[in-house]
């Protein structure tokens, strides 16, 4: 018989054991993480209580974490127990769910799994980023496109994220003559998705959704394109549901950024003016809770204080974490030479013509999360500590920037934990069970 007493075994079990174990191991960390009150919890009525204006003046850092994901986590949550930053989102993206090799019952796990072993006390917030609705798929076969991203929120769901970001932007279509027609499928289709999050959130949760008016890394986003998906979005709802919190617009940044030759970002031109503008109305107007930056964490130190300022509901940062991962001086020189290697031939039709090397593996080392999962899992726990040490301050920098500190205040006073029904795996082959986690 089995006795887990220690988290980090069970994290590990809970990512590599084999199927039976993964299971029961999640199952163990979930229904610790509730006996604990920590979740995982859905942040909608913070974010509403934003949109009916009677708390303003943060941003919250919702952060994709694409590896290592229990020690990134844990990380995080030291940080936040440093600076009381309650108000942050651990997610995970569609495609990322894909190359890192995490499904969302895994994901939720690490995060959960981190929490406990950091004695963390708040509510865990964890989002589905870009659950994206592929434009190619939809227009070949709408209904085996929309199934599939049902089965996605289902899956992700009952496996603990309660926000799901609803990216149908891709259906926009500027060919048509008014900006109501252009944003017309794209509404329509996250409606569809709103109705059928509805009908599978646990009982007393409402997962929090949001909507996407304009793809990220295409051309900005206006007031009146905003206006028109918002306003089509109600009508098309009704009024006796529960819709959108939040919106995302584009205003200048691509995701991970724009490597140049020698392996620098390029400067963005963010657009402040839009982002305030926009936020603005969306919470006067539309009761929502503000707009989301998506691509944000390559942006030079100095700006990341200006989206609270702007009344900016909430950016998404991923890449330069995982820069901080594969670029920091301790990262294993020969792991990291095979994962290029292996790059050169999975990924080599990603290469464009006159892209270096150094701008190559920039935008497709994220793949080798993955490939290299259990490997950079085993790196030495010396490193490890190196680098999450690194990654801590980057979090508490955040935090700071965001100005989401003591932010448990307004996490205690809006959220609250449900308990849901956590259905406990079978018995395991040949009559083995497991004893609880102390």
């Amino acid at each position: 018989m089995k006795k887990y007493d220690d988290v980090d075994l069970l994290a590990w079990d809970a990512v590599f054991g084999d199927d039976e174990t993964k299971r029961y191991c999640r199952y163990l960390i979930r229904k610790q993480a509730q006996e604990k009150g920590i979740g995982p919890a859905s942040i909608y009525e913070l974010y509403k209580a934003r949109g009916r204006g009677e708390i303003s003046g943060f941003t919250v850092p919702a952060m994709n974490i694409r590896g290592i994901t229990y020690d990134v986590s844990r990380a995080a949550f030291r940080a936040a127990k440093k600076t009381k930053s309650a108000a942050i989102i651990f997610e995970l993206a569609r495609s990322e769910m894909g190359y890192t090799d995490q499904k969302a019952s895994e994901f939720v796990c690490s995060v959960l799994a981190a929490a406990l072993k950091e004695n963390y006390t708040y509510p865990v917030f964890i989002q589905g980023d870009h659950f994206q609705v592929k434009e190619k798929g939809y227009k070949t076969d709408p209904v085996k496109e929309l199934d599939g991203i049902k089965k996605l929120i289902a899956e992700s769901v009952d496996a603990g994220f309660y926000f799901i970001d609803l990216d149908t932007s891709t259906l926009v279509d500027l060919s048509k003559p008014t900006v109501k027609e252009q944003q017309k499928t794209n509404f329509e289709v996250a409606v569809e998705l709103t109705k059928y999050i509805r009908s599978v959130q646990p009982k007393g949760v409402t997962v929090a959704c949001g909507g996407e008016i304009g793809e990220i890394g295409g051309k900005n986003s206006n007031e009146e394109e905003l206006r028109a998906y918002i306003e089509g979005y109600n009508e098309t709802l009704g009024k006796n549901m529960v819709g959108i919190c939040k919106i995302a617009v584009q205003t200048g940044t691509v995701h991970g950024g724009i490597p140049t030759a020698d392996g620098k970002i390029a400067d963005v031109k963010l657009d402040f003016a839009t982002l305030e503008k926009l936020s603005k109305i969306s919470q006067k107007d539309y009761g929502l809770a503000g707009c989301v930056q998506h691509g944000a964490s390559t942006l030079p130190s100095e700006l990341f204080d200006r989206f609270p300022k702007t009344e900016t509901a909430e950016i998404h940062l991923a890449t330069e974490f995982q820069n901080m991962i594969f670029d920091h001086p301790k990262f294993p020189a020969d792991l990291k030479n095979k994962m290029y290697e292996w790059l050169k031939v999975s990924a080599a039709s990603e290469k464009k013509e006159g892209q270096s090397d150094s701008q190559f593996f920039y935008k497709t080392r994220k793949k080798a999360f993955g490939q290299f999962k259990k490997e950079i899992w085993s790196i030495d726990k010396n490193i490890i500590s190196e680098i999450t040490a690194e990654l801590e301050k980057k979090f508490v920098f955040l935090y700071e920037k965001l100005n989401v500190i003591n932010s448990d205040k307004l996490v205690d006073k809006y959220v609250k934990v449900v308990n849901v029904d956590i259905k406990k795996p079978e018995v395991l082959a040949g009559g083995e069970t497991f004893d609880g986690a102390d």
